[in-house]
């Protein structure tokens, strides 16, 4: 089973996944959270084949080094 492409909608309106806490202190948090956001948004989009290299990489299963 493959996981949804897209975030939860409400009202037909997409709502962003929970976050975690970084930070106890609130605002700190919010400027860590929203100087990711501006990343994301300055990033250009993937193409379908570095989508599937990144599925790829996370669908592997692990294997165990030897010590």
């Amino acid at each position: 089973m493959t996981a949804p492409t897209s975030a939860p909608t409400v009202g037909g309106v997409a709502t962003p996944p929970a976050r975690p806490v970084r930070f106890e202190d609130p605002a700190r948090n919010a400027a860590y959270w929203e100087r990711i956001q501006r990343c994301v948004d300055q990033a250009p989009p993937l193409s379908d084949e570095q989508r599937a290299v990144i599925r790829t990489a996370f669908s592997q299963p692990r294997t165990r080094e030897a010590a």
